[in-house]
């Protein structure tokens, strides 16, 4: 974005901008995931970080499919939402000196992460459909479905596998 100038000069422009956007998120967050699996000491909890790693992998191999179909070089643009997600969460956890709670601080920190993936994601499909690029919504679709799962299988390691009770405890 120039600082005089407005880059972004169509709802197309907006559209890959927001591509950008969640691609860099994406290549961020796979990043700051060994981390967080280094932290965990919940098996379940590390085990989902994993699959997630792998996952984000494979995301971003779809949204490099979208590029090449709307005829675009892969390319991040800098996303602060995401950065300062992770940034919290770094802080956070640096802040943390149980391990149990560290646990619990790591799954809410992984579902802002989340949640701010599948706003992104949300939009991006809309955008598309309104655009007529029929012929990515399915990649964005599959992302935003997987990143929904993600979440839900964070709810289950807190709730379920007792995450949050051990914390408690």
């Amino acid at each position: 974005m120039g600082l005089f100038s407005k880059d972004i000069k169509s709802m197309e422009d907006l559209f890959v901008h927001g591509l950008q956007d969640i691609y860099y998120a994406e290549k961020q967050i796979t990043k700051a995931l060994p981390k967080m699996i280094e932290q965990a000491t919940n098996r379940d909890l590390s085990a989902n970080f994993r699959a997630h790693l792998e996952e984000t992998e494979k995301q971003i191999e779809r949204l490099e499919k979208v590029f090449a179909k709307l005829g675009k070089t892969p390319s991040g643009t800098h996303c602060p939402a995401i950065d300062g997600l992770i940034e919290e969460a770094d802080q956070t956890a640096g802040e943390v000196d149980d391990k149990a709670v560290l646990d619990a601080a790591l799954v809410a920190a992984a579902q802002a992460v989340e949640h701010y993936e599948i706003c992104r994601y949300g939009t991006l499909i809309a955008w598309a459909e309104e655009l007529g690029h029929d012929e990515v919504v399915r990649f964005l679709t599959t992302n935003l479905n997987e990143e929904k799962a993600a979440d839900t299988k964070l709810n289950t390691v807190a709730l379920r596998k007792g995450v949050n009770r051990k914390a408690v405890a």
